[in-house]
């Protein structure tokens, strides 16, 4: 099978990387980075040269693909899968693109093909967790996630660093979070209503309201449901700081030089000082905690994951976790164990036991080990 995937970055590395591993795929990757792909190259997958933010160019890698991953920053992933879907191709995305994915429904439906959406660890795997625990229990009461990707080194003064674009990191502190209390869903600002949160090993970190909950909104009917991301303490405050200052906006101001926008700039700054280093180790935390009834006892799930930078293969945290969910939901669709026609995010897929059961076990095979517990309440 002909997988071709749009992207090679971080996240896209190590999806190339784990697919080039697998005997009876033959997997091509397209990025505009030449360093990018000649690494990738080395790891066994052919290499394209190309822009993608051509629409024209994204109809040319794909055209003999059996099944395409889209792994391009998410201002350009919703008509990045629209021209996979246009091409008639099936396809498995990462890219947390804001516009509706189920606006692409019609589409994939017309082609005959799975369109899966959102496929990494949050939302992904934690969209998976409800979507399979609304199928077992007889009720669902509640659903809170708290989820974040950090260095394990703190440096001031932002105490963090990004495993992927600034630009996509500033847009989860700049988009209203939507949220579900008491069955009302409601909006509020990100980086609002912070807690702090102890983890046992890892230490005290601070949880912030964040637009993570996307099509639970639309799929799901338990009434209380929040994501929060995690950071180091702190952070927060600055990044309110500078997004309430005006360093955020998109809006163009008057400078010395000209027309510039502030984003731009800011982005700029950042993209240096919040990038890994070369072999810089980080992690991914989270945990997800759902409360309902099972065969009349109110009963609570909690499931955790703690994950860090592998030297071994030097494939950061935030690439695994997020990487290795996108492979597992690409060997769905590969091998047909997931084939329905049309748009499908994490937690439609999750609502099928031995697909759940399928990515949970793809990823501790990489390492990445998810902890379960239940209880009374």
């Amino acid at each position: 099978m002909k997988i071709v995937v749009l992207g090679g970055g971080r996240v896209g590395g190590a999806i190339v990387r784990d697919l080039a591993s697998v005997e009876d795929f033959s997997v091509v990757v397209a990025d505009v980075d030449p360093v990018a792909l000649s690494q990738l190259e080395a790891a066994g997958a052919d290499g394209i040269p190309i822009d993608l933010s051509s629409g024209s160019a994204v109809d040319e890698v794909v055209s003999d693909a059996d099944l395409v991953v889209g792994a391009v920053p998410g201002f350009m992933g919703y008509r990045t899968v629209e021209r996979v879907l246009e091409a008639g191709k099936p396809v498995v995305d990462i890219s947390f693109f804001e516009e509706d994915a189920f606006g692409l429904d019609q589409e994939a439906r017309e082609a005959g093909v799975p369109c899966l959406v959102d496929c990494g660890v949050a939302p992904g795997l934690s969209n998976m967790i409800l979507g399979n625990l609304e199928e077992s229990l007889d009720e669902t009461h509640s659903f809170h996630c708290l989820v974040g990707g950090l260095p394990v080194e703190r440096t001031w003064p932002w105490n963090y660093k990004a495993p992927f674009s600034p630009g996509d990191v500033i847009q989860e502190y700049v988009r209203p979070a939507r949220l579900r209390r008491n069955g009302a869903d409601i909006t509020l600002p990100a980086l609002s209503e912070v807690e702090l949160v102890d983890f046992p090993g890892l230490g005290t970190l601070e949880a912030f309201n964040t637009d993570g909950l996307r099509s639970l909104l639309q799929t799901s009917k338990t009434p209380t449901m929040v994501e929060k991301t995690m950071r180091y303490p702190g952070h927060a405050e600055r990044m309110r700081m500078l997004r309430d200052a005006g360093f955020f906006s998109n809006r163009e101001i008057q400078a010395e030089s000209g027309a510039v926008r502030p984003r731009d700039v800011t982005e700029a700054l950042l993209f240096d000082q919040w990038r890994f280093e070369e072999g810089e180790p980080d992690l991914t935390v989270m945990r997800i905690t759902v409360e309902g009834v099972k065969d009349g006892s109110r009963v609570r799930h909690v499931y955790t994951l703690l994950d860090y930078y592998d030297p071994d293969t030097e494939t950061s945290s935030m690439a695994r976790t997020t990487g290795y969910t996108c492979t597992a939901m690409v060997n769905l669709v590969a091998r047909g164990t997931w084939s329905e026609p049309g748009v499908a995010p994490p937690e439609v897929v999750g609502r099928d036991g031995p697909c759940f059961d399928s990515v949970v076990s793809h990823l501790e095979d990489r390492g990445v080990h998810i902890f379960h517990r239940t209880e009374e309440l």
